[in-house]
Protein backbone atom coordinates (compact mmCIF):
# COMPACT_ATOMS: atom_id res chain seq x y z
CA UNK A 1 0.00 0.00 0.00
CA UNK A 2 1.54 3.07 -0.71
CA UNK A 3 1.71 6.39 1.35
CA UNK A 4 -1.72 7.97 -0.38
CA UNK A 5 -3.30 4.91 0.11
CA UNK A 6 -1.87 4.70 3.89
CA UNK A 7 -2.58 8.35 4.71
CA UNK A 8 -6.41 7.83 2.81
CA UNK A 9 -8.53 8.85 5.90
CA UNK A 10 -5.95 12.21 6.89
CA UNK A 11 -6.55 13.18 3.14
CA UNK A 12 -10.15 12.80 2.96
CA UNK A 13 -10.28 14.83 6.18
CA UNK A 14 -7.83 17.42 5.02
CA UNK A 15 -9.75 18.36 1.20
CA UNK A 16 -13.16 18.48 3.69
CA UNK A 17 -11.49 20.92 5.58
CA UNK A 18 -10.56 23.05 3.20
CA UNK A 19 -14.04 22.17 0.91
CA UNK A 20 -15.70 23.57 4.04
CA UNK A 21 -13.83 26.40 4.73
CA UNK A 22 -13.32 27.36 0.88
CA UNK A 23 -16.32 26.05 -1.07
CA UNK A 24 -15.35 27.36 -4.38
CA UNK A 25 -12.51 25.11 -4.32
CA UNK A 26 -14.40 21.73 -4.89
CA UNK A 27 -17.52 22.73 -6.07
CA UNK A 28 -16.12 22.56 -9.52
CA UNK A 29 -16.62 18.88 -8.65
CA UNK A 30 -19.73 18.50 -9.06
CA UNK A 31 -20.64 17.80 -13.04
CA UNK A 32 -17.69 15.02 -12.68
CA UNK A 33 -19.38 12.96 -9.67
CA UNK A 34 -21.06 10.48 -11.87
CA UNK A 35 -17.98 9.95 -14.03
CA UNK A 36 -15.35 9.53 -11.14
CA UNK A 37 -17.96 7.19 -9.64
CA UNK A 38 -18.02 4.96 -13.36
CA UNK A 39 -14.09 5.37 -13.18
CA UNK A 40 -14.07 3.38 -9.87
CA UNK A 41 -16.69 1.15 -10.74
CA UNK A 42 -14.45 0.16 -13.97
CA UNK A 43 -11.42 -0.40 -12.40
CA UNK A 44 -12.91 -2.74 -9.82
CA UNK A 45 -14.57 -4.43 -12.74
CA UNK A 46 -11.18 -5.08 -14.04
CA UNK A 47 -10.44 -6.82 -10.38
CA UNK A 48 -12.95 -9.75 -10.83
CA UNK A 49 -14.42 -12.86 -13.24
CA UNK A 50 -17.37 -14.26 -14.26
CA UNK A 51 -16.64 -16.87 -11.20
CA UNK A 52 -17.32 -14.29 -8.74
CA UNK A 53 -20.90 -13.92 -9.66
CA UNK A 54 -21.45 -17.60 -9.68
CA UNK A 55 -20.16 -17.33 -5.97
CA UNK A 56 -22.54 -14.63 -5.57
CA UNK A 57 -25.49 -16.61 -7.12
CA UNK A 58 -24.46 -19.67 -4.60
CA UNK A 59 -25.19 -16.89 -2.01
CA UNK A 60 -28.36 -14.98 -2.49
CA UNK A 61 -29.76 -15.80 0.84
CA UNK A 62 -27.19 -13.88 2.21
CA UNK A 63 -28.22 -10.89 -0.10
CA UNK A 64 -31.57 -11.44 0.71
CA UNK A 65 -30.98 -11.21 4.83
CA UNK A 66 -28.71 -8.10 4.05
CA UNK A 67 -31.89 -6.66 2.22
CA UNK A 68 -34.14 -7.45 4.89
CA UNK A 69 -31.74 -5.92 7.94
CA UNK A 70 -31.09 -2.72 5.47
CA UNK A 71 -34.92 -1.85 5.06
CA UNK A 72 -35.89 -2.37 8.83
CA UNK A 73 -32.65 -2.39 11.29
CA UNK A 74 -31.76 1.00 9.49
CA UNK A 75 -35.02 2.89 9.43
CA UNK A 76 -35.66 1.68 12.98
CA UNK A 77 -32.50 2.88 13.84
CA UNK A 78 -33.49 6.00 12.76
CA UNK A 79 -36.35 6.24 14.74
CA UNK A 80 -34.69 5.17 18.23
CA UNK A 81 -31.92 7.47 17.50
CA UNK A 82 -34.38 10.36 16.75
CA UNK A 83 -36.38 9.68 19.45
CA UNK A 84 -33.65 9.37 22.17
CA UNK A 85 -32.05 12.77 21.44
CA UNK A 86 -35.68 14.20 20.69
CA UNK A 87 -35.09 15.73 17.26
CA UNK A 88 -37.56 18.12 16.09
CA UNK A 89 -39.77 16.68 13.60
CA UNK A 90 -38.10 17.70 10.17
CA UNK A 91 -34.85 16.34 11.29
CA UNK A 92 -36.28 13.04 12.30
CA UNK A 93 -38.43 13.01 9.26
CA UNK A 94 -34.81 13.63 7.19
CA UNK A 95 -33.41 10.76 9.49
CA UNK A 96 -35.96 8.05 8.81
CA UNK A 97 -35.62 9.00 5.01
CA UNK A 98 -31.86 8.30 5.14
CA UNK A 99 -32.36 5.05 7.10
CA UNK A 100 -35.55 4.09 4.72
CA UNK A 101 -33.14 4.70 1.32
CA UNK A 102 -31.10 1.22 -0.53
CA UNK A 103 -27.15 1.02 0.01
CA UNK A 104 -25.18 3.38 -1.86
CA UNK A 105 -22.59 3.01 -4.76
CA UNK A 106 -19.72 4.28 -2.26
CA UNK A 107 -20.13 1.16 -0.66
CA UNK A 108 -18.81 -0.74 -3.56
CA UNK A 109 -15.68 1.82 -3.41
CA UNK A 110 -15.23 0.61 0.15
CA UNK A 111 -15.41 -2.98 0.09
CA UNK A 112 -12.74 -2.61 -2.70
CA UNK A 113 -10.76 -0.80 -0.44
CA UNK A 114 -10.91 -3.14 1.92
CA UNK A 115 -10.05 -6.37 -0.45
CA UNK A 116 -14.06 -7.53 0.80
CA UNK A 117 -16.59 -9.74 -1.51
CA UNK A 118 -16.75 -6.40 -4.79
CA UNK A 119 -19.44 -8.87 -6.23
CA UNK A 120 -21.17 -9.30 -3.36
CA UNK A 121 -21.58 -5.76 -2.58
CA UNK A 122 -22.51 -4.91 -6.20
CA UNK A 123 -25.40 -7.36 -5.88
CA UNK A 124 -26.61 -6.02 -3.25
CA UNK A 125 -26.66 -2.76 -4.20
CA UNK A 126 -28.88 -3.26 -6.93
CA UNK A 127 -30.85 -5.44 -4.96
CA UNK A 128 -31.79 -2.90 -2.49
CA UNK A 129 -31.85 -0.30 -5.45
CA UNK A 130 -34.58 -2.65 -7.48
CA UNK A 131 -36.90 -2.77 -3.87
CA UNK A 132 -36.47 1.34 -3.11
CA UNK A 133 -39.35 2.43 -5.21
CA UNK A 134 -41.85 0.24 -3.50
CA UNK A 135 -40.16 -0.13 0.22
CA UNK A 136 -38.79 3.56 0.86
CA UNK A 137 -42.45 4.84 0.51
CA UNK A 138 -43.84 2.28 2.25
CA UNK A 139 -41.46 2.53 5.41
CA UNK A 140 -41.73 6.04 5.50
CA UNK A 141 -45.45 6.24 5.11
CA UNK A 142 -45.79 3.39 8.21
CA UNK A 143 -43.13 5.45 10.21
CA UNK A 144 -44.07 9.08 9.68
CA UNK A 145 -47.57 8.50 7.76
CA UNK A 146 -45.87 11.05 5.16
CA UNK A 147 -46.26 10.41 1.64
CA UNK A 148 -43.47 10.65 -1.28
CA UNK A 149 -43.28 8.92 -4.59
CA UNK A 150 -39.80 7.45 -5.54
CA UNK A 151 -39.12 6.71 -9.38
CA UNK A 152 -38.00 3.16 -10.12
CA UNK A 153 -36.49 4.12 -13.29
CA UNK A 154 -35.03 6.95 -12.76
CA UNK A 155 -33.31 4.95 -9.49
CA UNK A 156 -32.41 1.98 -10.96
CA UNK A 157 -31.51 3.64 -14.41
CA UNK A 158 -28.86 5.62 -12.43
CA UNK A 159 -27.33 2.94 -10.54
CA UNK A 160 -27.57 0.48 -13.64
CA UNK A 161 -24.90 3.41 -15.81
CA UNK A 162 -23.17 3.88 -12.14
CA UNK A 163 -22.62 0.72 -11.38
CA UNK A 164 -23.16 -2.09 -13.59
CA UNK A 165 -21.92 -1.03 -16.82
CA UNK A 166 -18.80 0.54 -16.25
CA UNK A 167 -18.32 -2.81 -14.00
CA UNK A 168 -19.47 -5.02 -16.83
CA UNK A 169 -17.18 -2.94 -18.95
CA UNK A 170 -14.04 -3.68 -16.29
CA UNK A 171 -14.93 -7.51 -16.15
CA UNK A 172 -15.04 -7.88 -19.96
CA UNK A 173 -11.16 -5.83 -20.60
CA UNK A 174 -9.98 -8.19 -17.69
CA UNK A 175 -11.32 -11.11 -19.76
CA UNK A 176 -9.95 -9.99 -23.03
CA UNK A 177 -6.90 -8.10 -22.16
CA UNK A 178 -6.18 -10.32 -18.69
CA UNK A 179 -2.13 -9.33 -18.96
CA UNK A 180 -3.06 -5.73 -19.63
CA UNK A 181 -5.16 -5.23 -16.57
CA UNK A 182 -2.97 -7.06 -14.28
CA UNK A 183 -0.65 -3.86 -14.47
CA UNK A 184 -3.70 -1.56 -13.34
CA UNK A 185 -4.04 -3.22 -10.12
CA UNK A 186 -1.01 -1.35 -8.51
CA UNK A 187 -2.59 2.03 -9.51
CA UNK A 188 -6.23 1.16 -9.24
CA UNK A 189 -6.28 1.59 -5.59
CA UNK A 190 -4.63 5.00 -6.43
CA UNK A 191 -7.34 6.07 -8.48
CA UNK A 192 -9.89 5.20 -6.08
CA UNK A 193 -7.92 7.23 -3.13
CA UNK A 194 -8.14 10.62 -5.36
CA UNK A 195 -11.79 9.72 -6.79
CA UNK A 196 -13.46 9.27 -3.70
CA UNK A 197 -11.44 12.43 -2.06
CA UNK A 198 -12.86 15.13 -4.63
CA UNK A 199 -16.65 13.59 -4.32
CA UNK A 200 -16.38 14.17 -0.09
CA UNK A 201 -15.18 17.08 -0.60
CA UNK A 202 -17.60 18.45 -3.20
CA UNK A 203 -20.43 17.39 -1.41
CA UNK A 204 -19.36 19.09 1.87
CA UNK A 205 -18.51 21.79 -0.41
CA UNK A 206 -22.05 21.82 -1.50
CA UNK A 207 -23.38 22.17 1.96
CA UNK A 208 -21.00 23.92 3.81
CA UNK A 209 -23.56 26.34 5.01
CA UNK A 210 -25.40 23.29 6.67
CA UNK A 211 -22.29 21.67 7.93
CA UNK A 212 -20.41 24.95 9.38
CA UNK A 213 -24.11 25.43 11.66
CA UNK A 214 -22.41 22.55 13.59
CA UNK A 215 -25.90 21.08 15.00
CA UNK A 216 -24.07 18.98 17.18
CA UNK A 217 -27.05 16.44 18.12
CA UNK A 218 -27.43 16.13 14.61
CA UNK A 219 -24.26 14.89 14.19
CA UNK A 220 -24.42 12.61 17.37
CA UNK A 221 -27.62 10.77 15.50
CA UNK A 222 -26.12 10.66 12.16
CA UNK A 223 -22.94 9.02 13.97
CA UNK A 224 -25.09 6.66 16.02
CA UNK A 225 -26.93 5.81 12.91
CA UNK A 226 -23.70 4.74 10.67
CA UNK A 227 -21.81 3.00 13.26
CA UNK A 228 -25.39 0.83 14.53
CA UNK A 229 -26.21 0.07 10.88
CA UNK A 230 -22.32 -1.14 10.57
CA UNK A 231 -22.51 -3.46 13.42
CA UNK A 232 -26.02 -4.33 12.77
CA UNK A 233 -24.65 -5.36 9.58
CA UNK A 234 -21.55 -7.94 10.81
CA UNK A 235 -23.49 -9.07 13.99
CA UNK A 236 -26.09 -10.38 11.62
CA UNK A 237 -23.80 -11.84 9.33
CA UNK A 238 -21.74 -13.79 12.10
CA UNK A 239 -25.00 -14.92 13.12
CA UNK A 240 -25.87 -16.24 9.93
CA UNK A 241 -22.20 -17.63 9.89
CA UNK A 242 -20.88 -15.96 6.83
CA UNK A 243 -17.09 -15.73 5.75
CA UNK A 244 -15.31 -13.02 7.19
CA UNK A 245 -14.75 -11.45 3.84
CA UNK A 246 -18.88 -11.79 3.33
CA UNK A 247 -19.51 -10.12 7.10
CA UNK A 248 -17.14 -6.95 6.01
CA UNK A 249 -18.80 -6.79 3.25
CA UNK A 250 -22.60 -6.82 4.66
CA UNK A 251 -21.48 -4.60 7.24
CA UNK A 252 -20.42 -1.79 4.69
CA UNK A 253 -23.29 -2.10 2.68
CA UNK A 254 -25.76 -1.89 5.52
CA UNK A 255 -23.85 1.23 7.31
CA UNK A 256 -23.39 3.00 4.05
CA UNK A 257 -27.04 4.06 2.65
CA UNK A 258 -27.79 6.04 -0.18
CA UNK A 259 -27.90 9.55 1.10
CA UNK A 260 -27.50 10.71 -1.75
CA UNK A 261 -31.02 9.96 -2.89
CA UNK A 262 -32.08 10.96 0.76
CA UNK A 263 -31.48 14.73 0.44
CA UNK A 264 -33.09 14.68 -3.14
CA UNK A 265 -36.17 13.30 -1.36
CA UNK A 266 -36.18 15.54 1.57
CA UNK A 267 -35.66 18.53 -1.03
CA UNK A 268 -38.32 17.37 -2.99
CA UNK A 269 -41.06 16.28 -0.02
CA UNK A 270 -40.09 18.06 3.12
CA UNK A 271 -38.34 21.35 4.22
CA UNK A 272 -34.63 22.49 4.15
CA UNK A 273 -33.67 21.05 7.15
CA UNK A 274 -34.50 17.36 6.38
CA UNK A 275 -31.77 17.72 4.20
CA UNK A 276 -29.02 18.01 6.88
CA UNK A 277 -29.16 14.37 8.15
CA UNK A 278 -28.71 13.15 4.60
CA UNK A 279 -25.74 15.56 3.93
CA UNK A 280 -24.25 14.89 7.82
CA UNK A 281 -24.78 11.18 6.91
CA UNK A 282 -22.44 11.83 3.17
CA UNK A 283 -19.51 12.73 4.53
CA UNK A 284 -19.35 10.56 7.83
CA UNK A 285 -20.46 7.28 6.59
CA UNK A 286 -17.27 8.17 3.39
CA UNK A 287 -15.02 9.10 6.16
CA UNK A 288 -15.91 6.09 8.90
CA UNK A 289 -16.11 3.52 5.67
CA UNK A 290 -12.86 4.79 4.81
CA UNK A 291 -11.31 3.96 8.18
CA UNK A 292 -12.71 0.81 8.05
CA UNK A 293 -11.31 -0.58 4.81
CA UNK A 294 -8.18 0.89 6.51
CA UNK A 295 -8.35 -1.39 9.46
CA UNK A 296 -9.76 -4.52 7.22
CA UNK A 297 -7.32 -4.03 4.52
CA UNK A 298 -4.25 -3.86 6.65
CA UNK A 299 -5.78 -6.89 8.48
CA UNK A 300 -6.06 -8.80 4.89
CA UNK A 301 -3.11 -8.00 4.11
CA UNK A 302 -0.81 -9.10 7.07
CA UNK A 303 -2.78 -12.47 6.65
CA UNK A 304 -1.80 -12.51 2.66
CA UNK A 305 2.10 -12.24 4.29
CA UNK A 306 1.60 -15.01 6.45
CA UNK A 307 0.09 -17.87 3.89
Amino acid sequence: MNALNRHFLLVALSASLVALLFPPSFIWVKPFIAPLLALIMFGMGTTISTGDFRDVWRKRNIVLLAAVVQYTVMPGLAMLIGNMLRLPEELMIGMVLVGSCPGGTASNVIVYISKGNVPLSVTMTMFSTMLAPVLTPTIIYLLLQKSIDVSFSDLFLSVFQLVALPLFGGLLLRHFFAKQTAQLETVLPSISVIAITLIIACVMALNAERVLAFPATVIAAVVLHNLGGLAAGYAVATLARCEVIDRRTIAIEIGMQNSGLGVTLANQFFQPLSALPGALFSLWHNLSGIALARHWNEKATAVESEA
